[in-house]
């Protein structure tokens, strides 16, 4: 069975609340609004992703005679997301899939950007150094996020996945 942080990252809405409060506080509202979702359905999702440790309770502010709690994610908490099996490295995937297909129907063509893709064999020193960077690129655009349409923003998306796979058995592992 996934753990509860892999069920709280299934949900498409989910991830997209996680990289809109990166590296800053919403409420509810305020995120249904940017999001184009409804306020009882965004503040469902954030409270699914509190319960799990994905986003942090910042503050409480009054809002016309109401509480409004305003979250924000720490890209770090990405680290407690365990996935022990390859069933729910594959549910991971999907979900990551699934919202890259999403942003990749609002690319701006033309505009600068990266791509990298590949299936190969590296010395175990260069798979580290690979992993460090893509941690601190991630880290590097997590820390820069600003609120939605700051002026002289660009709108941007990042999926890195790195992992390590099996080793295919082949008659020259066998002898």
């Amino acid at each position: 069975m996934p753990t509860e942080e892999l069920r709280a990252l299934a949900h498409p809405l989910r991830l997209r609340l996680l990289s809109l409060l990166t590296n800053q506080a919403m409420s509810a509202a305020e995120a249904a609004r940017e999001l184009g979702e409804t306020q009882a359905n965004v503040s469902y999702h954030l409270r699914r992703l509190h319960a799990v440790g994905l986003l942090d309770l910042v503050e409480e502010v009054e809002v016309r005679g109401g509480k409004a709690k305003r979250y924000r994610h720490d890209p770090e908490s990405g680290n407690r997301v365990s996935a022990r099996t390859t069933e729910e490295h594959q549910l991971l995937a999907a979900a990551l899939a699934e919202e890259l297909r999403r942003r990749t129907a609002q690319r701006l063509v033309g505009a600068r950007g990266a791509m990298s893709d590949a299936e190969l064999w590296v010395d175990p020193q260069v798979w580290n150094q690979a992993i460090d960077k893509a941690g601190e690129l991630g880290m590097l655009l997590h820390d820069a996020a600003q609120r939605p349409h700051t002026p002289g923003t660009v709108r941007v998306a990042a999926t890195v996945v790195l992992f390590e796979m099996e080793r295919p058995q082949t008659q020259k592992d066998e002898a």
